[in-house]
């Protein structure tokens, strides 16, 4: 916890309470008494009205209060539709986290404002199924952790029509694609930064000692950056335009509506990466460039049908 955030806690908690003792505020936020002594003075330095008992502990001036949030029906359904999604996508802690979040945005709501919420949350959701995410969940967490306190990571990755390799990176973000969690990091053997699929990733350990953090570093995404300089543009059968649109794969960087059918366009570092998600779609799709994909394609193809009894 920061220390505006450990103020805010204990204005909130002395609020709450008809007064609190320094070594309970210590304990409960995991902090010195002597941190509490200076957080208390910089709180009334800052104009709140705390006050000290002997013997007793702190109490609130009466009459002080910090002025309630006030929500709109609108703000208040985002922010707990997006609790849901945390609660879904995350591991135990964060999903907890979300909601006790929630939980507290309700709790300041309005009884008018938190049944008309309560209507649209029963009828408004957002699911993210993902049947094999369980799996990479303890890896979430143990990531999270390591890239909070700039720890670098070593692991085996599996390439696509590739061996094992180990990489020992530096983490720096974590985003998640659909339904895919992805590691941004600092790759010190290549000299650059590149992304790594969880569900790709086994033996994972944590280094002991930090690292410091590329200042330039953004978490969004660049293909270039990625080394997907490989660009493939694939016209699809009007009939699957829609289809095709609901199940992207995660190279796609743009599609196009023509009278011909939707022109999708991938961008990969070799073409066995998207070979797979053209195959899925049979005779409804043709690859227009590069010609060597074209010609890739068609051979997996007769491998398959070579394979086929």
């Amino acid at each position: 916890m920061n220390r505006t955030d450990r103020l805010l806690a204990i204005v909130l908690e002395l609020q709450g309470r008809d007064r609190a003792r320094a070594e309970d505020l210590a304990r409960q936020l995991d902090v010195s008494r002597r941190t509490i002594y200076r957080d208390v003075l910089a709180l009334n330095e800052a104009g709140v009205p705390i006050v000290s008992l002997p013997g007793q502990g702190y109490t609130l001036m009466p009459g002080y209060f910090l002025p309630p949030l006030r929500f709109s029906v609108e703000e208040a359904v985002m922010l707990l539709l997006g609790s849901d999604v945390v609660a879904q996508a995350f591991d135990a802690g964060l999903a907890g986290a979300a909601g006790s979040a929630a939980r507290k945005i309700g709790a300041v709501l309005g009884e008018d404002v938190r049944r008309e919420v309560q209507f649209l949350r029963d009828n408004l959701r957002l699911v993210q199924r993902d049947p094999g995410g369980e799996a990479t969940l303890p890896l979430l967490r143990v990531l999270r952790q390591a890239t909070l306190e700039r720890r670098a990571v070593e692991f085996r990755y599996h390439k696509p029509q590739a061996g094992e390799e180990t990489r020992q990176v530096d983490p720096h973000g974590l985003f998640r694609l659909n339904t895919v969690w992805l590691l941004a990091a600092f790759d010190h053997a290549r000299a650059e930064f590149r992304t790594f699929r969880l569900d790709r990733i086994e033996g994972l350990r944590v280094l002991p000692g930090q690292f410091e953090r590329q200042p330039h570093f953004r978490l969004e995404r660049d293909e270039t950056r990625e080394g997907r300089e490989l660009v493939v543009r694939a016209l699809f059968d009007p009939e699957v335009t829609r289809l095709v649109g609901q199940n992207l794969s995660y190279y796609v960087t743009r599609t196009q509506d023509t009278p011909d059918g939707l022109l999708v366009t991938l961008r990969a570092r070799a073409a066995e990466e998207v070979l797979p998600w053209l195959l899925s779609w049979g005779g409804r799709v043709r690859v227009l460039e590069p010609t060597f994909v074209r010609a890739r394609l068609r051979e997996a193809a007769q491998e398959i049908l070579a394979r086929s009894p």
